[in-house]
């Protein structure tokens, strides 16, 4: 059993798919986001949308640094994750601008006090002023914020994010088919409307990324961080502090910062590629939950999908594998591993926008291609091998 099962998650979800499986998957069955007709306008040429996420097990990140740093404003990333981890996945259905956000934060008020309530709110309201330079706006409606120290040990903040969108804009992953190339969009670096160097962790496998990197002294002097009941042997399993620095590309930044870069919306970029190559994107995929192997859920047939062209591993998956010892197949089923979006669409177009990205300051590179095939498969090939999912 791998180490992400042992402490309890899943990152395939395969009991979440099992209990939803009997629900109505919406207009479109293989886009990323369930849509459903316009109840709220009416309109048959258009759909609604409701979309919920999070930032799940980074906010005990958060939590550990500011307890061990003081520095309050970490919690302002952490309202950047539940924001983008919702406004990316709408990214993949071809929404980018006028949104509705309602945010939902349950904390332990015995560990969580007010003013880290205001970081999370105000970041939030900060964020969006943010992107609305770029054009993509997003009304904060407010949201619930309970105390509910039986439930949570520190602090949850997750939201919900709503759009009314036209049909002929939209994105279904229906015209994913053979010949496709499929451009992978880095999730580290600094993209032109970031303040600092992005690890490109992201928002998902933080759970291991956590246990893996961080020593025991956490789990001694932060028992609420964890479940109890879990074996010791999978509890702060590795070899650092937060505070600990590690030389990235010539610079010194601290672990605790490489882990909690706050995930990178590619909102502005994908704006610019939906406005310019619509017709062109046959599909877009957001590499959360499940890493590199997602694609194959939105797949609209049986295709072969081959990645032989991935990005160099960024320092922070190389930091997390070498304490965790997990092999690769586990790595890029948990994490991005080097790019969080990708776009299959045709090889003329695909070069047009690596260099759009290239404004944005977002490498980008063509990192595989679609095969006809009588089964979903996926082959990752690089310097480690070759992996078939």
């Amino acid at each position: 059993m791998s180490l992400y099962a042992q402490r309890g998650v899943s990152a395939q979800k395969e009991e979440v798919h099992a209990a939803i499986k009997n629900l109505d998957a919406g207009l479109y069955a293989n886009a990323f986001c369930k849509m459903y007709p316009d109840y709220l306008g009416g309109d048959p040429n258009w759909v609604n949308i409701s979309h919920a996420d999070g930032a799940g097990t980074k906010s005990i990140l958060a939590y550990l640094y500011w307890k061990e740093t003081g520095d309050k404003s970490v919690w302002r990333g952490i309202a950047q994750d539940a924001v983008a981890m919702n406004l990316d996945d709408l990214l993949c259905v071809g929404i980018y601008d006028n949104l509705l956000f309602s945010s939902t934060i349950d904390r332990n008020k015995a560990v969580i006090p007010g003013e880290v309530l205001g970081e999370v709110i105000d970041g939030t309201q900060d964020f969006f002023n943010i992107l609305k330079t770029y054009g993509v706006n997003i009304h904060y409606l407010g949201g619930e914020t309970a105390d509910v120290g039986d439930v949570v040990r520190t602090i949850a903040v997750n939201g919900t994010m709503t759009a009314r969108w036209p049909k002929n804009k939209l994105i279904t992953n229906d015209k994913i088919g053979e010949g496709d190339v499929i451009v992978g969009f880095a999730s580290s670096g600094q993209a032109t409307y970031e303040i600092e160097y992005n690890s490109g962790l992201g928002s998902n496998g933080l759970t291991s990324a956590r246990h893996d990197v961080l020593n025991k002294h956490y789990a001694m002097n932060f028992p609420e961080t964890f479940e109890p009941q879990l074996n010791e042997g999978v509890v702060y399993i590795g070899n650092n502090r937060l505070t600990d620095e590690v030389e990235v590309f010539s610079n010194k930044l601290s672990i605790g910062k490489l882990l909690l870069s706050p995930t990178r919306t590619y909102a502005p970029l994908l704006k610019a590629l939906l406005e310019s190559h619509f017709e062109a994107i046959n599909g877009i995929i957001h590499c959360s939950g499940g890493g590199q192997t997602k694609c194959m859920k939105y797949l609209p047939k049986p295709l072969k999908i081959v990645k032989d062209n991935l990005f160099t591993i960024p320092p922070i998956f190389q930091l997390i594998q070498k304490n965790s010892g997990s092999d690769y197949r586990e790595m890029y089923q948990v994490f991005n591993m080097g790019h969080r979006l990708e776009i299959f669409t045709n090889e003329t177009s695909a070069l047009e926008m690596i260099e759009i990205a290239k404004q944005f300051n977002i490498e980008a590179q063509i990192v595989g291609k679609v095969y006809q095939s009588d089964k979903k498969e996926l082959v990752l090939s690089g310097t480690f091998g070759e992996i078939i999912y």
